[in-house]
């Protein structure tokens, strides 16, 4: 295992018991050696006030949300396509996340090694799950203990390099590739919000994101008309 690989950790964090196990698990995997990309830890919307402040249809233009969801989107792009080497996927809950399926779905597409973790036993289907998500490990197993996480992504993490050097049909689509250097910049202008004098304004991030949007040549973002650009208010 290549201690500095980065993990993705995908799944559920809609209410403070969910965001508490993935911490718990990011920790865990931290104290294994592995870096960690957690969504509802180091992504855009826990830390900034962003998210109040485009609700606020007094303050701000409806666009602004425009703005912010497509920086999201190309973050988490390029933090599964670049920046991590592997991803969890905890699938605790009544479904899988949404959103924790998608990314597990990219971070196989593009190749990377998933490991599955799944302490719950409600499933539509008489305690099984849906082959189009265990599919998405090598083996289409998953993992039922918390402790047990760190060696089995070590495992995959080794059994992904059987392929290594194995020709790729394909390679990566234009799009996917634009997208994840649009998150690129992104993550950067993310990381230089929080280290900042400007924390507390999240107006100020927003413009920058504003005009990162405008000059990427993702499609979408291409012709920065009036719902991806953004004036502050006098």
């Amino acid at each position: 295992m290549r201690q500095s690989s980065v993990v993705y950790l995908a799944g559920p964090a809609y209410s403070p018991e969910e965001t508490a196990g993935q911490e718990t698990i990011a920790t865990m995997l931290e104290e294994s050696g592995f870096g960690v990309y957690l969504p509802s830890r180091d992504g855009i919307e826990p830390n900034i006030s962003a998210l109040a402040l485009v609700d606020d249809p007094m303050e701000h233009e409806q666009h602004d949300r425009a703005i912010l969801e497509s920086a999201v989107f190309a973050l988490e792009i390029y933090q599964l396509v670049d920046r991590c080497d592997c991803l969890v996927f905890n699938m605790n809950g009544r479904v899988p996340a949404e959103a924790g399926a998608f990314a597990a779905a990219v971070a196989f597409t593009v190749g990377k090694p998933v490991v599955l973790y799944k302490l719950d036993h409600r499933s539509k289907l008489h305690g099984n799950d849906n082959a189009m998500i265990l599919g998405l490990s090598y083996d289409f197993s998953k993992v039922t203990k918390p402790g047990e996480i760190p060696g089995e992504l070590a495992k995959a993490i080794g059994k992904s390099r059987r392929f290594e050097g194995a020709p790729c049909r394909g390679g990566i689509p234009p799009f996917v590739r634009i997208t994840a250097e649009l998150g690129h910049d992104v993550w950067k202008a993310l990381q230089r919000f929080k280290i900042s004098s400007l924390t507390g304004d999240a107006t100020v991030f927003l413009d920058e994101l504003s005009s990162i949007l405008a000059a990427s040549d993702a499609s979408g973002f291409r012709e920065p008309g009036p719902r991806l650009t953004r004036e502050r208010k006098k």
